[in-house]
């Protein structure tokens, strides 16, 4: 294992540039901790698809961290269909300053989150709630992330009218959800993800007005 970690902070510091990320011994230290735990409970829960420690450190860890510039400071942010923890527990360990609900409805992957913060020191700044995003309130929720919810474009509408008004949505995906965006006739900013032709971050600004 310990091998593995070199290979994935390695990896982190070889290319936190092309992802104009900024680490510091301290994040290096707890996304370690993060990818050692993950690593051990993947086998068992299929957290995310197999890979080398070098691919989770750009596919999954400094992908998420793509996210944290467009979180406002101190914002509260609900995480849909949390599964691994991407993106939250990074950003979580990348900015001290916000908090988050996780909302994942697979009980095991729920304590398999609860254990995750834990061992990251982050229990006392997120929570995770067991049960599918339609049914949990997205009260006082200034952030929306989703990164690998099943069926995606079918469940984005949902997504939208869940997410408070004003609130941002933040989700990571690839072209086709661009469609079901646009048929929402809603505006939107989309990054492409560094080192990849068919990702993107998609920044969506939820509506004043409108009803939920």
């Amino acid at each position: 294992m310990t091998e593995a970690i070199n290979q994935f902070q390695q990896s982190l510091e070889a290319h936190a540039t092309a992802f104009e990320v900024q680490l510091d011994v301290r994040m290096i230290s707890s996304l370690s901790n993060y990818f050692a735990i993950l690593h051990d409970w993947n086998p068992r829960l299929h957290l995310v698809a197999p890979c080398s420690p070098e691919e989770f450190a750009t596919r999954h860890v400094l992908e998420s961290l793509l996210a944290i510039k467009y979180i406002p400071y101190g914002a509260r942010v609900a995480d849909i269909g949390s599964g691994g923890g991407l993106p939250i527990i990074p950003c979580l360990i990348a900015r001290p300053d916000i908090r988050a609900t996780l909302l994942e409805a697979s009980p095991k992957k729920a304590v398999f989150l609860r254990e995750a913060l834990r061992i990251t020191n982050l229990s006392e700044r997120a929570e995770v709630n067991a049960e599918r995003f339609e049914k949990f309130a997205l009260t006082n929720v200034g952030v929306v992330t989703c990164r690998a919810l099943d069926r995606f474009r079918t469940l984005f509408s949902k997504i939208y009218k869940c997410a408070p008004p004003g609130s941002v949505l933040i989700l990571f995906a690839g072209t086709s959800l661009r469609t079901e965006i646009e048929q929402e006739g809603l505006a939107y900013t989309t990054l492409r993800i560094p080192e990849s032709d068919q990702r993107f971050v998609f920044i969506i600004k939820s509506s004043q007005n409108r009803l939920i």
